[in-house]
């Protein structure tokens, strides 16, 4: 797993070749508070909890840069994934509340 700071992430998404797939580990009322939009990339919900009986729904070569709030979660997330043969997993170092700081201060902090 490779960390990624929020500046990094915007990169990943915006070069050629495989996008990423933004993989939300928050709960439900998490996401509601506040997300991350970025046009054009694929970004899926699935609650840290329920990523083992919903891992057929990921694809293992596609990257994937898992996020949560602080990025303890999504560090879990990315760790368990590679565990599971994924190819390209990264975590957002710091989580939606660094992307809030230094990407899109429009994202609620919470």
């Amino acid at each position: 797993m490779q960390q990624l700071q929020p500046t990094q992430a915007v990169a990943l998404c915006a070069a050629k070749g495989t996008a990423p797939l933004l993989l939300d580990v928050r709960e439900d009322w998490e996401v509601a508070v506040a997300a991350i939009r970025i046009d054009g990339v694929a970004a899926s919900h699935i609650p840290m909890g329920r990523i083992p009986e919903r891992l057929a729904e990921l694809d293992p070569e596609q990257p994937v840069v898992c996020i949560c709030h602080h990025g303890m979660r999504s560090a879990q997330v990315a760790h368990f994934l590679e565990r599971q043969g994924f190819a390209t997993v990264y975590n957002l170092a710091g989580g939606i509340d660094a992307w809030s700081e230094q990407v899109d201060a429009t994202v609620p902090r919470y």
